[in-house]
């Protein structure tokens, strides 16, 4: 669906992205991650061509990017959402409509997708930050797109309203539909995104599903509550494949390496260490993504 190779922007001295290698497949949720000035949106806007890359080639349905009728089948809300105050959210969007040469028909299925369907005939200049979100995702969702392009959907939306996006999202992919998701909130990317990837200072440090990324940091971690605490964390060190340990307090965490949780309760027992605690705790995305941009 989208394949980037060597992909670079640069303006002057400053390198927004590098090299980027990026592959987004069909059908999939791709949640594209980074910190403020990574280069996401940059990304974003060169997919859609609303700039030129420096470097490097790139493709959306097999078509160089900014190719118009690769445009014509992509969905997207990048940045903040652009409206006209004075009129509705629902004249706003018969407008873009008919700009586009679709029928007035898409866009009360739109609204209604989006969640904005009761508030569609108020004025945009009255409209929250959540709603204002939920008109620029109703646009994206004009003529039936078969990629959506999302930047921080979820920006300025409740938690009703984030689970209601997330829904869409999902519903979107499944139905057949690819989305190229962005998103600061890291919880809710990992409840609906197929595979990751993090980009860097305009690097792609990471690319794959959260399971796989965990697995190259380290796989899972094992906590474990034991007394002496002190004599704990000098026996876990010595244990066979473990590859580190942190104390804090009573609490020991212990990267599991090769080790295994029941390897290392019986270690403690032999060691006479009172163990009142031991748990297994997967790698969130949030430890993923700081673990891969902590330089």
């Amino acid at each position: 669906m989208i394949e980037l190779a060597g992909l670079g922007k640069s303006y002057g001295t400053v390198h927004a992205v590098r090299e980027l290698d990026l592959s987004v497949r069909a059908g999939e949720v791709y949640g594209f991650l980074g910190r403020n000035g990574a280069g996401k949106t940059t990304t974003m806007r060169m997919l859609l061509g609303l700039i030129r890359p420096t470097t490097g080639t790139g493709t959306v349905f097999g078509k160089p990017l900014g190719d118009p009728s690769s445009v014509a089948r992509i969905g997207s809300l990048v940045e903040s959402p652009a409206f006209y105050p004075h009129l509705s959210g629902r004249d706003n969007l018969r407008l873009l409509a008919r700009y586009s040469g679709l029928d007035d028909s898409t866009v009360d299925s739109s609204l209604e997708l989006s969640g904005l369907g009761e508030r569609a005939g108020d004025r945009f200049t009255g409209y929250s930050l959540g709603m204002k979100q939920r008109l620029g995702v109703a646009a994206a969702l004009l003529g039936k797109p078969e990629l959506l392009i999302l930047d921080e959907p979820t920006n300025g939306l409740d938690p009703a309203g984030m689970r209601e996006m997330r829904e869409l999202v999902r519903n979107f992919a499944n139905n057949g539909g690819t989305v190229l998701l962005s998103s600061h909130l890291l919880g809710e990317v990992e409840q609906v995104a197929d595979r990751i990837g993090i980009i860097h200072s305009g690097r792609l440090v990471a690319e794959g599903t959260l399971a796989e990324i965990r697995t190259r940091l380290g796989g899972p971690r094992l906590v474990v509550r034991a007394e002496p605490a002190a004599a704990a964390e000098t026996a876990l060190r010595a244990h066979p494949g473990v590859r580190s340990v942190r104390r804090d307090g009573t609490t020991v965490e212990v990267d599991l390496g090769t080790a295994t949780a029941a390897g290392i309760n019986r270690g403690l027992v032999v060691e006479g260490i009172e163990v009142s605690e031991l748990r297994v705790e997967e790698r969130t995305l949030e430890d993923v993504f700081t673990g891969v941009t902590a330089a």
